[in-house]
C-alpha cells in the first residue's frame, strides 16, 4: 500500500439489520407500530404485499415500504415520531445487538478507524442505534419533511440499500473527512445487497451471510464471520 493511501483516514462501515443486530428493524418496527395502534391494519396489509413482491423478486419500489409506514406517522409532529423511534429501539432492539458486533466497533475505533453505521433503516432509528454502538457517524434512509418540520411521508433522496449504500458512505466521508482523505478499510454486511459496498473495501467481512452472499464471499475470498452467538 502506497504512502498516499496509508496517510488517508481509515473508515470501517457496519451494516445494521442482520449484521449488528439479529433481525430486521423494518419488520420489527411495523409490528411495534401495529401493536401500539400507530399504524392501520390496512397499511400493514399493503406492507405484506410489498414484502411478498420483494421476496419473490417481483417488480417493487424500495421507497414504497417506507412511505407506507410513514403514511400514518406523517400526521404526527417531528418530536413525537422521533420519540416513537427511540422507544422502539429501546424496547425492541436493545436485546438484539450482537456482542461481537459491538466489540468489533470498539476494536476498529481503538485502531484509529472512523466507524460508520450504514443502513436502509429509518434515520431516526439509526441515530439512536449509532449512539448505542458508539460509532462516529450514521447514514440511513431519510424521510422528507415540510417547511413546518412535519414528515411528508416521502423518502428524501434514496433508500440506503444496494448501490445507494456506498454512495451515501462516500458522501458522508467526503463531507466529514475530506474528499480524497479517507479510505474504506473495512466493511461488514450480511446480505447480497451489501455486495457493492463490500467490494469497495480493502478488507470485507460477510457476517452470518445468507446463501447468496456466501457464494459471493467464496468467489471474492471475503472472510466469513459467525456473530450468531
Amino acid at each position: 500500500m502506497g504512502e498516499g493511501q496509508t496517510s488517508r483516514t481509515p473508515v470501517a462501515v457496519f451494516d445494521f439489520d442482520g449484521t449488528t443486530i439479529d433481525g430486521q428493524s423494518g419488520t420489527l418496527f411495523t409490528k411495534y407500530l401495529l401493536t401500539h395502534g400507530l399504524i392501520s391494519p390496512w397499511q400493514v396489509c399493503k406492507l405484506i404485499w410489498w414484502g411478498a413482491r420483494y421476496t419473490l423478486h417481483l417488480p417493487h419500489e424500495q421507497d414504497e415500504s417506507r412511505e407506507i409506514i410513514f403514511k400514518d406517522l406523517g400526521h404526527r409532529d417531528l418530536a413525537e415520531v422521533l420519540g416513537i423511534m427511540r422507544d422502539f429501539h429501546d424496547e425492541c432492539l436493545l436485546s438484539r445487538y450482537r456482542p461481537a458486533a459491538l466489540a468489533e466497533v470498539r476494536r476498529r475505533h481503538d485502531e484509529g478507524c472512523v466507524t460508520l453505521l450504514a443502513s436502509a433503516t429509518f434515520l431516526g432509528i439509526a441515530q439512536v442505534a449509532g449512539e448505542h454502538m458508539g460509532v462516529d457517524g450514521v447514514v440511513a434512509t431519510e424521510m422528507e419533511k415540510d417547511a413546518a418540520g412535519h414528515f411528508t411521508g416521502n423518502v428524501l433522496g434514496e433508500v440506503i440499500e444496494g448501490p445507494a449504500k456506498p454512495r451515501a458512505v462516500s458522501a458522508w466521508c467526503d463531507g466529514h473527512l475530506g474528499k480524497g482523505r479517507w479510505r474504506l478499510a473495512y466493511a461488514y454486511g450480511d446480505h447480497h445487497s451489501d455486495e457493492e459496498l463490500l467490494s469497495l473495501a480493502e478488507k470485507s467481512f460477510a457476517v452470518n451471510p445468507g446463501e447468496a452472499l456466501k457464494r459471493i464471499a467464496r468467489k471474492q475470498d471475503w472472510e466469513r464471520l459467525d456473530w450468531e452467538a
